[in-house]
Formats: structure tokens, sequence, C-alpha cells
């Protein structure tokens, strides 16, 4: 049996509930969660992104260092006009800052946003570009603050000789730059161990 509605009845139809996530004039919120083992659970990840409306998401269980991810490849391949691709922290999708800003320019280049909700940034809205692109710059400067100090501590290691046998995780300026970040900025001990791509326990024993 045939029925037939007219176009402005059929709209109607989709009135009942504009909160759906694949309403027609609405941009559509896409998840992308990650782990880096498989006995990890995506669980809190997942909720907290269906809690903002995601009406899609993509996981991965993989380690963050490798570039190559699955289902993040499969959701850009997918982004549309409009699209919010959306994590519970950015570093749930980039390994490094440069990887950031990489996998972020394309998703702006396909014409969707971008949004991490722990550090709030939003690059749909002109104020959350503007967070966005100084976050960045203020990693970008702590990155090379970081490498300038190791820099100087190496030459002035230098001047006062080498010192033979296997050679440290960390360079004494490394290690004071650790100590610092550690005890008086109280940075979390993984952040610390990201940038400066140690263990835990190397940053926990500096």
């Amino acid at each position: 049996m045939r029925y037939n509605i007219a176009h402005s009845d059929f709209l109607k139809l989709f009135e009942l509930d504009k909160t759906l996530p694949f309403w027609p004039d609405r941009r559509m919120i896409i998840g992308y969660a990650r782990v880096s083992t498989d006995d990890q659970n995506l669980d809190a990840q997942t909720d907290a992104l269906a809690a903002v409306g995601a009406g899609k998401v993509f996981a991965d269980k993989i380690s963050g260092s490798k570039r190559i991810r699955p289902e993040l490849d499969r959701m850009l391949d997918q982004l549309r006009d409009g699209d919010v691709v959306t994590v519970t922290k950015y570093d749930r999708l980039a390994r490094s800052l440069k990887d950031l800003l990489e996998i972020v320019d394309t998703i702006g280049k396909q014409g969707a946003g971008f949004r991490s909700l722990a550090e709030d940034i939003d690059t749909t809205t002109p104020a959350g570009r503007l967070t966005f692109h100084v976050f960045a710059s203020i990693a970008q400067f702590e990155r090379e603050r970081i490498s300038e100090r190791t820099k100087e501590g190496l030459a002035s290691a230098r001047k006062r000789g080498r010192i033979g046998g296997r050679p440290p995780a960390l360079s004494p300026a490394q290690k004071i730059e650790v100590q610092r970040m550690r005890d008086q900025e109280h940075r979390a001990v993984p952040e610390i161990a990201r940038l400066f791509k140690v263990s835990e326990r190397t940053v926990r024993r500096a």
C-alpha cells in the first residue's frame, strides 16, 4: 500500500524532535575515542561523548604513538561540511602537538570543526579558534624552551667533560626541568613523561 505524503507534512515528522543528531539543519557531532591497549576500557569516553550528543563514535584501541589508526582514518574520510569532531581530551586524538595541528587542519579543510571537552576548545566559534591557536602557541613555546634549556645543559656538561657508561634517560638539564615542572608547576607525571618521551617512573625518580 502506498501513501502520498506532501513534502511539508514529511518535514513536520522531523519537527517532533530536533534534538536528534541527524536533523538535516543541524551539524552532526562525531565522537572519537581511543585507548592504548585492548584491556583498557572505552566506556568513560563514549559515555561522555554520548552526553554531548555525538551521533556516531569512532574508536581505536591502539597506541597514540602509531599514526596508522584505522577508525581515525575512517572518520576523517567520512567527514562532511558542518560536522564537529569531538574528543574527551586532545591527547585522545593526537600523539603530539604537531600531530594535533595536522589533524585539526585536515578536519578544517573538510569544513568541519573540532571540540575537546577537557580543554574546552571549540573551533566552530571565534573564541574557540582563538583559544586553540593560543593553546598551540604556548605548547610550542614550551617545547622550544625545553629544547633550548637542554642544549644549554649539554654545552655546560661538555665543558666539564663527559661521563662514561650508559647514557641516562634524562640529561642533567632535562632532569632539572622535569623537577621544576613536577615540583613547582605541579604538572601531571604522564604529561611530563610525554613531553620528554620517557617513562613515568623516570619522571618520578628525577
